[in-house]
């Protein structure tokens, strides 16, 4: 099992025996994170269903197509927030999408900060990836602020990307680029 440390975190994959305790997360953020990602349906929000999603990012994971990590308190094993690189294409492209998300109490602390900048040293490092995709709504200005401090880029603007609170919403495509593949004269730039 993967488990990365950082001074005030861990992050490891889901289990299965943490399906009560990733459902309360989802529970007491569902107001809070209800405007950043797509509808869930009224059965997300069950036991069974979390198992099931347990279940189906382990298969994955399994399969090398993403890595799944929940990130919790150091100190008191509280999940605090969650992140995901998902959709891994190998070959020549060698990429993937993170996604996150934080417990609405735990913003502005720099935990997603530090807990990503140890997630993605290890989706470089031991993954092998090359690139890294997130996007996020243009008005989304704590994940605007977060990716460009982490060092993404912002590469685009997408129309109607993703169904959102009801409507098609605009994202912000933005990438990293895993800095030890960058050109010499790039890294010098960074």
């Amino acid at each position: 099992m993967i488990l990365l440390s950082t001074s005030r975190l861990t992050l490891s994959p889901p289990l299965h025996r943490q399906a009560d305790e990733l459902l309360r997360y989802y529970e007491r953020n569902r107001l809070h994170l209800k405007q950043w990602e797509p509808e869930k349906a009224d059965d997300f929000f069950t036991l069974g269903a979390m198992e099931r999603r347990i279940r189906d990012m382990t298969r994955r994971m399994e399969e090398q197509q993403s890595l799944h990590l929940l990130l919790r308190d150091r100190f008191t094993d509280v999940i605090l927030g969650e992140c995901g690189f998902t959709n891994i294409v190998r070959g020549p492209f060698q990429a993937c999408h993170l996604g996150f998300s934080i417990d609405q109490p735990s913003e502005g602390r720099g935990l997603m900060h530090e807990g990503l900048t140890s997630a993605i040293d290890f989706a470089f490092s031991t993954l092998g990836l090359h690139r890294i995709m997130a996007n996020y709504r243009p008005e989304n200005r704590r994940s605007h602020a977060l990716l460009q401090r982490l060092g993404f880029e912002q590469e685009g603007r997408a129309a109607s990307y993703l169904m959102i609170d009801g409507e098609w919403r605009d994202h912000v495509l933005s990438s990293l680029i895993n800095p030890l593949e960058r050109d010499p004269d790039e890294r010098r730039e960074c």
